[in-house]
Parts: structure tokens; C-alpha cells; sequence
């Protein structure tokens, strides 16, 4: 049996994911895919467009087999704190051969080698890292010219990777596949048409951030060509009936918390610096609207994106933590949202072989879990529920609690 994983977010699920899916299993020669998935709250800073319940269905009736939960703070995290839960996650199952993934190089080795450049952290890379940073430079500016001093030879090489999103985070999909001795393979293939970041349109394979645009603009028609039928199905029914979230539902949330915080209590979450904590609190008055907020927030050195996965750290209630060596700490469990059922003998090869307890139903789980993993695991109770809360005060219907929510099965 050869099991190949991905890691995503599927939001929405869009014909790229398909491409990516289908890819994945041809290249990989897998009988069976995995998919790691940010749960309701994704790596950008923002609540997912639709719930994971919504999006796992497109998953399963799009090629993936079995669907698990990434634990909220490393779906919130940067791409280091991402891709280490993703990977940890795959690592502890004890049956992913390959993890497969999708970037502009389309290069696994290259990818592999600048991980192994990036782990070594000699004294001049992080006397360079810590001078550029200083300069006013973004972590990842600092990150790509330190690189570059170090290995001059390979400078070029490295300013066209780390030009990319979908590159640095396969970096970092690799990476963690060496800090955890893992023996999956890492397996990527050059992205289609549109860029991660690109807003506008492509004739067939547009990103997630275009088609949530159009969603955001009531540009509905422009979207079905970009999705699988059944995917744009569930979208337009979650449109219709307003089931369907973006960060400004969450404007209020996040001034009442902030009102009860400190700059010393800020720095207690995860990502916020004490000159971050003492800008926000000095911004505060202004806060009309989540987006307006972050935009107002927004430095050289911060981007856009880490303001906002700040500002869900905070709302969330998400402190600080330091990655390990051990897997299992870094994903003490899989949830699992959703599979297939010809995956039957997928899922009791996993339940033979993994480090980590396979959670269907949250009321068994308390005897499964150490105390770190029920801690985790509450947290990713406490967001999901607050995520269902602001759409059934939004759209006045009864809230559904997560631990009442069973998986999808198709």
C-alpha cells in the first residue's frame, strides 16, 4: 500500500486543488492520499470562507480519501509553524510515503538542498540575518540575503526560489522533514497559470484569493469555470445561505479583547513583539474594522499577512510556543473531518501504525489524550465554536457545537 499526504486548505476548493490531487496520485503511484487541512481559521489571518465540514466534502468528492484537522495554531502559524504541524502530522500516522505539493520551482531537490543550507545557522548567517533585520528588512528579505552571503555561489538560485510563496513553503515542508529524521519523501511539481497571491482571473486555474475576491464582490458567475461542479455546488449554497465568513465578522471580537489587554499581556501571544503590542494599543481608537486595523498596522518590516495572523493569535486567545523535535508534541492527535468509505483499509493500516491517537468522535478522545493534547485540542474546540457562533448570530440559526459535529463520510 503506497499513501501519499498532502497538506491544504482548500479555500475554496478550485480546480488547481483537483490538478494538484490527481497530480499527486499519478506521480506518486499512491493508492491512497491524505489530506492534512486547515481547519476554520487559515494561514493567511483569516477565518476559512467556509466551514472545513463544507470543504472536506470537496476534497473527498475530488480525490482525497481521508481528511484530517490541522491543529488551529499551526493553521494560523507562518509557513515555518505551518508546515511543521502539517508535516508532524503525516510523520506520526507511521504509513505517508511521499508528502506532495505544488510550487513555482518544481524541484524537490533544490527545495531539499536550500533546507539543509537553512539548518545549519552558522554565525555568520545569523550575524547577517540579525544586521538586515535591523536595516528595516522583512524576516524573509533578511532570511533570502543572509542565505546569500553565506553560499554566494548559489545566490541566484536562491533569490529565484525564495521569490516565490509556494517555494518557501516547500522550503519549510522540507526542513521539517529534516528536524523530524522523517523518512517521507518530499514530491512537487510546477504550479498551473496563476500565481498564490494573484487576485485577478485565469482562463481555467485561478488562485483561491481570486475566486474569494469575486465571492467578496458579488462576482458570482466569473467563479463556477474555476471549480469543480460539485465544489462550486457547495459554494453557491453556503453563499446563498449566508454561511460563508471573512475577517471584518470579527471587527467587534477583536476590539472587546483587545480593550482587556496590556503590551505586556500582548507579548504573550503568539507573534507579537513588544513594539507590535505597543502599536496596536496605541492604534486601538481606531479600530472600526478588522481589515482597516491590520491595513493601519502594516509596516515594512510586518506584513499585511502576519498582522492579521497576529491579530486572530490574540482574538483566539493562541500564546506562544516553540516547535520540537518530536512530532507527536507538535500534533499530539488526527482529527479526522472527513474520508471515503473504500479508504476502510486505509484507515486500519493508520490505526496499526500510528504514534498518535485517530479521533472520530471528540467525546472519546479525553482518555486518548495527554494533557498537552487535550490542552490543544480544547483550543481547537473553543475557535471552531466561536467561528460557528459569528455565522449563527449572523444568519439567526441555531449554533451547532463541534463536539456534535460528526465526520463527513462519502
Amino acid at each position: 500500500m503506497k499513501i501519499t499526504g498532502l497538506i491544504a486548505e482548500y479555500n475554496p476548493f478550485h480546480n488547481g486543488h483537483a490538478y494538484h490531487l490527481q497530480n499527486s496520485r499519478r506521480l506518486t503511484g499512491a493508492d491512497y492520499t491524505v489530506v492534512v487541512m486547515s481547519g476554520d481559521f487559515v494561514q493567511r489571518g483569516a477565518p476559512a470562507v467556509t466551514d472545513k465540514y463544507t470543504r472536506t466534502r470537496m476534497a473527498l468528492e475530488n480525490g482525497a480519501d481521508l481528511v484530517l484537522e490541522l491543529p488551529v495554531r499551526c493553521a494560523l502559524g507562518s509557513a515555518e509553524f505551518f508546515a511543521a504541524g502539517g508535516i508532524a502530522l503525516l510523520d506520526s500516522l507511521g504509513v505517508i510515503d511521499y508528502v506532495a505539493f505544488g510550487s513555482e520551482c518544481g524541484d524537490a531537490a533544490v527545495l531539499l538542498a536550500i533546507a539543509k543550507m537553512l539548518g545549519r545557522e552558522s554565525r555568520e548567517y545569523k550575524d547577517v540575518l540579525r544586521r538586515e533585520i535591523s536595516r528595516g528588512l522583512s524576516f524573509p528579505a533578511a532570511r533570502e540575503q543572509a542565505l546569500s552571503s553565506v553560499f554566494p555561489e548559489k545566490a541566484r538560485e536562491i533569490q529565484e526560489v525564495f521569490s516565490s510563496p509556494n517555494n518557501i513553503l516547500g522550503i519549510e515542508y522540507c526542513r521539517a522533514l529534516l528536524r523530524f529524521g522523517s523518512s517521507i519523501r518530499p514530491c512537487t511539481f510546477p504550479r498551473l497559470e496563476s500565481d498564490y497571491h494573484q487576485t485577478t482571473l485565469t482562463e481555467n486555474f485561478s488562485s483561491a484569493s481570486a475566486l474569494r475576491r469575486c465571492l467578496k464582490e458579488g462576482d458570482l458567475a466569473k467563479i463556477p469555470s474555476q471549480m469543480p461542479a460539485s465544489s462550486w455546488k457547495l459554494l453557491a449554497q453556503a453563499h446563498e445561505m449566508g454561511e460563508t465568513a471573512n475577517s471584518n465578522d470579527y471587527s467587534l471580537l477583536l476590539k472587546y479583547r483587545l480593550m482587556a489587554e496590556t503590551a505586556r499581556s500582548l507579548t504573550g501571544y503568539l507573534d507579537v513583539t513588544e513594539d507590535l503590542a505597543n502599536r496596536i494599543l496605541s492604534q486601538l481608537n481606531r479600530l472600526n474594522s478588522f481589515e482597516e486595523f491590520a491595513a493601519l498596522l502594516k509596516t515594512r518590516q510586518m506584513t499585511y499577512t502576519r498582522i492579521c495572523r497576529v491579530l486572530f493569535h490574540i482574538l483566539l486567545d493562541i500564546p506562544g510556543y516553540s516547535l520540537t523535535d518530536q512530532p507527536q508534541q507538535t500534533a499530539p492527535y488526527a482529527r479526522i473531518l472527513g474520508f471515503r468509505r473504500e479508504a476502510a483499509p486505509l484507515l486500519h493500516e493508520i490505526k496499526k501504525k500510528s504514534a498518535i491517537p485517530l479521533i472520530s468522535k471528540v467525546a472519546a478522545a479525553d482518555s486518548l489524550l495527554s494533557s498537552p493534547g487535550r490542552a490543544m485540542l480544547e483550543e481547537d474546540l473553543r475557535c471552531a465554536n466561536l467561528y460557528d457562533s459569528v455565522l449563527a448570530i449572523k444568519n439567526r440559526r441555531p449554533f451547532l457545537h463541534e463536539a456534535s459535529r460528526p465526520p463527513v463520510i462519502i
